[in-house]
């Protein structure tokens, strides 16, 4: 029976961790991260980086809660969803300000070589921030939503599942599935928008639609949540 059980609940959370992963919060974080992509597999990249980091934070907390046999607050999780919030307007504003400095020949980048400071055109192969690249961005975005997520995931598995093997595998398949939905739909993404770079109005206008809705998303989840 143990066996069957988590066979049973191991299938359904990979099913809803894919469906999980379109929710308008993700689909519109990701969405800002993948905008000035050219590369289909480049940005299913990213979001299985999305995916990592939301498994990840999924674990760490929700093993912890079912091995505790407890719950989150309802008041930490509104933090956790307000970060979210916070986070998908700061991802907007950002995408807004790649748009805006686009200009009418694309995207560009500085690089450095030495004292040498000089601009590439083209997307940059790796934003920095500080000694981060952009790959660690995404990680850090799945992993905020994650913590958004994993007070209403333990409370599912704690109602709905009696032993401690079948809820922590619940979990653990629910971020798997989570984080291939988001891949595959990272690079769906990022086929149409790789044929849209040579574009570059269009390549820019696409940048400003997601930036803004990204930071319309923000304004209205935080309003909800105050």
């Amino acid at each position: 029976m143990p066996v069957l059980e988590i066979l049973t609940s191991s299938g359904f959370g990979s099913l809803l961790g894919m469906r999980h992963a379109l929710e308008p919060d993700h689909l519109a974080a990701v969405s800002t991260l993948v905008s000035h992509e050219r590369n289909g597999f480049r940005a299913a990249w990213l979001g299985l980086c999305w995916g990592a980091g939301h498994t990840l934070a999924l674990l760490t907390v929700g093993a912890s809660l079912v091995v505790l046999r407890s719950e989150l607050s309802g008041s930490v999780t509104t933090v956790f969803e307000f970060g979210v919030a916070i986070m998908l307007v700061g991802l907007g504003l950002r995408a807004i300000g790649q748009s805006a400095r686009q200009g009418g020949t694309g995207p560009s980048w500085l690089h450095r070589h030495g004292w040498v400071l000089h601009r590439h055109s083209g997307a940059q192969p790796h934003v920095h921030v500080g000694s981060w690249t952009l790959a660690r961005r995404p990680l850090i975005i799945g992993a905020i939503h994650g913590l958004a997520g994993s007070g209403a995931l333990t409370a599912l598995v704690l109602a709905t599942l009696p032993s401690t093997s079948a809820r922590l595998t619940y979990i653990a398949l629910f971020g798997l599935g989570s984080a291939v939905g988001m891949a595959v739909l990272s690079g769906l993404l990022g086929w149409p928008l790789a044929r849209l770079g040579a574009h570059h109005t269009v390549a820019r206008g696409v940048t400003l639609l997601v930036g803004c809705l990204s930071t319309a998303l923000g304004f209205f989840w935080g309003y909800r949540l105050l």
